[in-house]
């Protein structure tokens, strides 16, 4: 997760430690999140997908959001990337979820050509929306 705020350029906002992540994802019952790992042979992470569920959508069926996707840089082109989101699909069907959706940033274009690649399409109606920390307590103060 930290090379994924890496190569996001996010990493000053990363607050992620193992303790945290082994809480939310492997304690709690439900978890909050479930995580998929790439690893090789010598125990090395080379990628991940953190995903969590929406327990209910119009459908009536559970909807797969894919938090993170990341493989790390030297394992870019050994097919790591499509063997986690194969086992996201697998998860997916095992679930009988309505859709899986996961957000690219606008400027990774290698993500979205491999994405593509996949049979995954860009959605052509819902744009992201959202507020930041500080917009959420102006918001908030806003009716006082």
């Amino acid at each position: 997760m930290r090379g994924l705020a890496e190569f996001e350029n996010t990493i000053a906002e990363f607050a992620l430690t193992e303790e945290v992540v082994r809480e939310h994802a492997f304690r709690r019952s439900p978890p909050d999140c479930w995580v998929l790992v790439a690893v090789e042979d010598g125990g090395g992470v080379l990628g991940m997908i953190v995903y969590y569920l929406v327990r209910f959508s119009a459908s009536a069926k559970p909807e797969m959001i894919l938090k993170d996707v990341f493989v790390a840089p030297e394992a870019r082109g050994r097919r790591v990337g499509e063997r986690l989101l194969r086992a996201a699909a697998r998860e997916a069907l095992a679930l009988d979820v309505a859709r899986v959706e996961w957000q690219v940033a606008r400027w990774n274009a290698d993500a979205m050509r491999f994405y593509e690649r996949l049979g995954a399409q860009a959605d052509p109606v819902w744009i992201n929306y959202g507020l930041t920390l500080d917009a959420c307590r102006a918001l908030a103060g806003a009716l006082d």
